[in-house]
Parts: structure tokens; C-alpha cells; sequence
């Protein structure tokens, strides 16, 4: 049983060759290409993804811890590695989509497999599947983590030892791309952080031939042992002497990130290759069906004749159970086809609804602000005549006014003139009456 707890996920040799793979009848080699694979694509994935390498690290550590507690044939290696990188970003602080997620590595699939490069549609029912199968994989290696997913990498402490040891400072870029092909190995879940890190450094500094103090040995001062790093050393050099790590179909989900038809003809071929492995207990039957003639020869000529003709209306009934076969399956996937379109076809169906109620409810509105409007028009033409008339009134009732004023002047005038006149003849009189 394997414990894990803070910084303590480290196994022994002995429970690496016992691991969940080896029993499930994985060979070595086997299990090491498919981990070198995982790796490689969590290292794409990120730099696609546009992550800093400590995601990628902590990805490629989680990796290697959930295949120590499982094996590669009950878990997909490409679904595994979405979901540690999912998960690794989310650990660094630096989360990305699952839509993201996945629609890298439905692309790096497709360039590895040099199939045509098609757009992942985002309503279809295999994103639904495969974004269902990311989160549970997510679940899954929380759950044999413990939820502990404190991971320690080399990287920190390559600095300090080397700023230490007072070496070039072209040692540092070797050590650190050492430290991340390290990554790609078990030495993370076999060794402690500066225990890779010295080794790491002791690589560097043998390939650019930087010697090292070594009375008293200079991996004392940093808790390290010399097996320990000679091991890391062998394990790098076993790893630059590997080819570069294919796929193997291992794993009994055969599910992909690629929904194109040259994957499906591909599946179609290796099931056409099985199937006459399996039909291959019929061919005795036939052979002894030939080969009865030869002996019903002894006794009887002539039952080689209807022997044959046995023979040959077997064969051809095999092959008519093949074509309606064939037609039955090619029938059901027609009527699959609907079945994967029924979804998105009633999301735009739910959609063009929602879009024609909403352009309803917008004329309606409409509508009802122009009748407000034509009201409130016709209160304003109202209010505009009504103060017409009252100014029409006005004016009339002030030109009266005027015209009556204008006549009292006139006849004012008219007196005073009068009086005036009266006045100074009645003034001649009296002074023509003094005189």
C-alpha cells in the first residue's frame, strides 16, 4: 500500500517493478514509453497552452504519481495528461479553460496522427463526452492523491547550489534543461528534490567539464549521497539512448481527442483484421468439409460432387451474414447520426425561439411607445389650439379696448378744443365790452 502524504510520495525499487501496470501484464519498456508520451504531451500542451514551465513540472509529477497507484490499461494516457495539466494550472495559479484544454489536445492529436486538422465543435456531443471524461480523470487523481498535491521541484534549488559552488554561468542553462528532461523519468517519485537537483548539476558539470570540489565531496554540504546521484545520472543517459515515444493502444477505453473519418476507417480496418482471427474456427469446418470427398472417395464417387456444393453454399451464406451485417450496423449508425445532431439542433431550435419571442416583446414595445407617442401628440395639438383660440381672443377683446380708448381720446380732444375756442371768444367779448 502506498501512503501519501506532504512531500512524502517517494517509492522504493521494489514497488516501481511491482507497480499497477507490470500486474496487469504491461512490460517495462512498454510502461516507460508511455510515460516518456504523457510527458511529452503536457510539455506541448503547456507551451501551446502559454504556461510557465512550473505548471508543466507539476503536471508531469502528478502524472507519474497517479500511474505509481494505476495502470495505463484501465486509464487513457492522453486523457491522464489533459486532466494534469487541467488540474497542474489550477495548483500554480495559473488556470485555463476546459474548452482550452481540449481544444489542444484535440489538435496535437490530429498533428501526430497526420489527420486533417478539423475545428472541435463546442455543441457537439463528443466535446460534451470528452469534457465529462476530463473532469472525472481530474476527480479520480485527486482522489488517489489524497487532495495532497504539494509538489517540490529541483528547479529552486539549482540556483543556490550552483551560485554555491561558484560555477560558469553556462552550467546553470544545462542543469536547469536537465532538470526538465528529469521530469519525463520516475526520478520524482523515486528520489527527493535535491537529491536530483546534485545530480542534475553533477551531469552539467561532467559535460562541460567543470571540475568540482571533491575533498571533502561537495554533495555533502546538500544532504545528498553519490549513489543517488550516479543513479540519476544512469537514468538521464538510459533516457537520451530511448527513440522517441509513440502511442500504444493499451488502454480498453479506445475513446480520442479526433472525431475525423480517417481515425474511424482506421478502427474499421483493425476490427476487419480481428474479425477473421475470430471466424477462424469456421476454415476447419470447411477443410474437413473438403477434405470428406477424399475420403467418401473409398466408398462412393460420386459424393465428391454434392460434398462441394455443401461446401460452397456455407461459404456463401457466410458471406451473405457478413453483408446484412454490414447493412445492419451501417443502418444503426444512420440512425445514430440523428440521434448525435438531436442536440444541437434543438439548442438552435430553443435558440431561434428565444430570438423570435425576443423580437416579438421588442415590436410589442415598440408598438406601444408610438401610441404613447401619437397620444401625447394629439394632447400637444389640443393644448396648441386651445391657446390659439384664447389668443385670438385676446387679440380681439384688446383691439376693442383700443378702439374705445381711441374714440374718448378723439372726443376729449374735441372738447377741449371746443373749450378752448369758447373760451378765448368769450375772452374777446369781455375785453371789446371794457373798451
Amino acid at each position: 500500500m502506498i501512503y501519501t502524504a506532504i512531500d512524502t510520495f517517494y517509492l522504493t525499487d521494489e514497488q516501481l517493478t511491482n507497480s499497477p501496470s507490470r500486474k496487469d501484464g504491461i512490460d517495462e519498456a512498454t510502461e516507460i514509453a508511455l510515460r516518456i508520451y504523457g510527458c511529452d504531451l503536457i510539455q506541448e500542451s503547456g507551451i501551446l497552452l502559454r504556461l510557465p514551465q512550473a505548471v508543466m513540472a507539476t503536471g508531469q509529477v502528478l502524472f507519474h504519481r497517479f500511474y505509481c497507484k494505476k495502470s495505463f490499461a484501465r486509464f487513457n494516457v492522453k486523457k491522464v495528461a489533459a486532466s494534469s495539466v487541467w488540474l497542474a494550472s489550477k495548483l500554480e495559479e495559473n488556470p485555463r479553460k476546459a474548452r482550452q484544454v481540449l481544444i489542444v489536445f484535440h489538435r496535437m492529436e490530429c498533428r501526430r496522427e497526420n489527420l486533417p486538422i478539423d475545428h472541435l465543435d463546442l455543441y457537439s456531443k463528443k466535446y460534451v463526452d470528452l469534457k465529462m471524461e476530463l473532469s472525472r480523470t481530474e476527480r479520480h487523481i485527486l482522489k488517489e492523491m489524497g487532495f495532497i498535491c504539494h509538489v517540490e521541484h529541483p528547479h529552486k534549488f539549482i540556483s543556490n547550489y550552483l551560485a554555491t559552488l561558484e560555477t560558469p554561468p553556462e552550467l546553470r542553462q544545462e542543469a536547469w534543461n536537465l532538470a526538465n528532461d528529469s521530469l519525463r523519468t520516475t526520478l520524482c517519485v523515486r528520489f527527493k528534490s535535491e537529491v536530483v537537483a546534485c545530480g542534475v548539476v553533477y551531469a552539467a558539470a561532467r559535460r562541460f567539464q567543470v571540475p568540482l570540489p571533491e575533498n571533502p565531496p561537495w554533495w555533502k554540504a546538500f544532504d545528498a549521497e553519490k549513489s543517488g546521484i550516479d543513479e540519476v545520472c544512469r537514468v538521464l543517459a538510459h533516457l537520451y539512448s530511448l527513440p522517441k515515444a509513440q502511442y500504444l493502444p493499451i488502454c480498453k477505453d479506445w475513446d480520442s481527442f479526433t472525431f475525423s473519418n480517417k481515425s474511424l476507417e482506421s478502427k474499421s480496418h483493425s476490427a476487419t483484421k480481428d474479425a477473421p482471427r475470430s471466424s477462424s474456427p469456421i476454415n476447419p469446418e470447411t477443410s474437413a468439409l473438403k477434405g470428406a470427398p477424399g475420403e467418401a472417395n473409398i466408398d462412393v464417387s460420386g459424393s465428391k460432387g454434392a460434398l462441394v456444393k455443401q461446401a460452397s453454399d456455407k461459404l456463401n451464406d457466410a458471406k451473405k451474414s457478413d453483408d446484412e451485417s454490414k447493412s445492419i450496423a451501417a443502418e444503426r449508425d444512420v440512425k445514430d447520426e440523428p440521434t448525435l445532431r438531436s442536440r444541437p439542433d434543438r439548442k438552435m431550435e430553443a435558440s431561434g425561439e428565444l430570438h423570435r419571442d425576443r423580437e416579438r416583446e421588442r415590436i410589442k414595445s415598440r408598438d406601444r411607445e408610438r401610441g404613447r407617442d401619437s397620444d401625447r401628440e394629439r394632447e400637444r395639438e389640443e393644448s396648441e389650439r386651445v391657446k390659439l383660440k384664447d389668443h385670438g381672443h385676446r387679440s380681439r377683446e384688446r383691439a376693442k379696448d383700443s378702439g374705445h380708448s381711441e374714440k374718448s381720446k378723439r372726443y376729449s380732444s374735441h372738447d377741449r378744443d371746443r373749450d378752448y375756442y369758447s373760451s378765448s371768444y368769450s375772452s374777446r367779448e369781455n375785453r371789446h365790452r371794457h373798451h
